[in-house]
């Protein structure tokens, strides 16, 4: 037969040890140091925005090997498309864009500069137009959307009580460079 005191005895223990472990939990519970209900609601609500704001501020590292190699391609089609090669391709499109805005172009200074940034070579232009205000206006537009890289550096108006607007112009492009 079983001996019913020491089974009676390891009941009592563990009783003893689940009262004490649920007492141990109680102060837990309700200790200073644990914080009220409300308390580690608000810690959690502060947890949770932070864990949100930084979500959201690594959201545009996502795919980034895609993002880079798209990039790439999107600087070689830029440099392709929007810079000449040679000098001769930036005065054909100042003469098609003053002919087809009726401005008459007096004269274009070209002064390279030395220096080769990304493998394009910056160049200053200088020029003299004359037109109508209306003309004028068409031109420096037509050249702020053309394909070919403008900078428009200054403007200078100048002219006659009568007659044509007499406009200097100073414009920076770029060429590419050896590759």
């Amino acid at each position: 037969m079983p001996d019913l005191r020491q089974t009676r005895k390891r009941i009592k223990t563990a009783l003893a040890i689940m009262l004490g472990l649920d007492v141990v939990a109680v102060i837990v519970l309700f200790s200073p140091l644990v914080g009220s209900t409300e308390s580690r609601r608000q810690e959690l609500n502060q947890l949770w925005a932070q864990l949100q704001t930084k979500t959201r501020q690594v959201e545009p590292l996502k795919n980034l090997d895609k993002k880079v190699i798209l990039a790439n391609k999107q600087i070689g089609e830029f440099y392709k498309k929007r810079f000449p090669t040679q000098d001769s391709q930036v005065f054909t499109t100042l003469g098609k864009l003053s002919s087809a805005n009726g401005i008459t172009i007096e004269g274009v200074k070209q002064k390279p500069l030395d220096e080769e940034i990304g493998h394009v070579r910056p160049v200053e232009l200088e020029t003299e137009l004359t037109g109508s205000y209306v003309s004028l206006a068409k031109f420096i537009n037509a050249l702020e959307r053309d394909d070919t890289f403008f900078l428009i550096r200054s403007i200078t108006l100048g002219g006659e009580q009568k007659g044509p607007i007499k406009l200097q112009m100073k414009l920076e492009t770029y060429l590419k460079g050896a590759a």
